[in-house]
């Protein structure tokens, strides 16, 4: 009997839908893509998960996974060909993408949408993110990925959002004194595995046929 694979519901330029595409395509997991109008979403996915944020996992035994990180250490916990989540530094990884998700994330969107934000300047907002900004150049003076010599979860869990940080005013960013991150970022940005989950593809509707997500043959 042929299961189904899971679905996923993203949105190509969503930084966490990223993250959890990243995974997916590491991890050599097919799902089936239903990309989603943010401003029409459809009703399958409104049914599974009430939030109805991108991205949401529904599970061929119908379970829902709606968290981005959630599904990202679900796709690596069945196959994490790169290790990944390095068990030996995991405590380190975990507590880095919680200071992204938790404060990066809210001076992030202060920054890009500043003038929804009129209590303080978008140079305010700009500068209490570039605390998290200076954590991560440092580590990546003396490495040349956040947790250790080569890439993990925090690599590809945080990436999406320092790329959304730079776009705001690439020029600044491009010539700040955050020269290894600029590398790190690049690099990310460039990596055949980040241009293969940003292919567009049409948003859904009921009766499409099934869009395959993957690029790398199973293992």
């Amino acid at each position: 009997m042929t299961i189904d694979p899971p679905i996923l519901y993203s949105f190509r330029r969503c930084p966490y839908a990223m993250r959890a595409r990243l995974a997916i395509i590491q991890s050599h997991t097919t799902v089936e893509l239903r990309e989603v109008v943010l401003k029409n979403k459809p009703q399958q996915l409104l049914d599974i998960s009430p939030k109805a944020t991108v991205p949401v996992l529904h599970l061929s035994d119908g379970s829902v996974i709606d968290e981005s990180l959630d599904i990202m250490k679900w796709a690596l916990g069945n196959n994490d060909p790169d290790n990944w989540l390095d068990q030996t530094i995991i405590k380190d990884i975990n507590q880095l993408i919680f200071i992204n998700d938790e404060e990066f994330k809210y001076y992030l969107d202060r920054y890009k949408y500043a003038d929804r934000f009129p209590e303080q300047s978008e140079r305010y907002y700009r500068q209490k993110a570039e605390l998290f900004l200076a954590n991560l150049e440092q580590r990546l003076s003396n490495q040349p990925f956040l947790c250790a010599e080569q890439c993990t979860l925090a690599d590809s869990a945080i990436f999406p959002f320092i790329r959304q940080f730079a776009n705001v005013d690439l020029s600044w960013f491009q010539a700040s004194e955050y020269k290894h991150l600029n590398r790190w970022l690049n690099n990310h940005i460039e990596s055949s595995l980040f241009l293969s989950i940003m292919k567009k593809y049409p948003a859904w509707q009921q009766g499409d046929t099934k869009q395959l997500f993957y690029v790398r043959e199973p293992l």
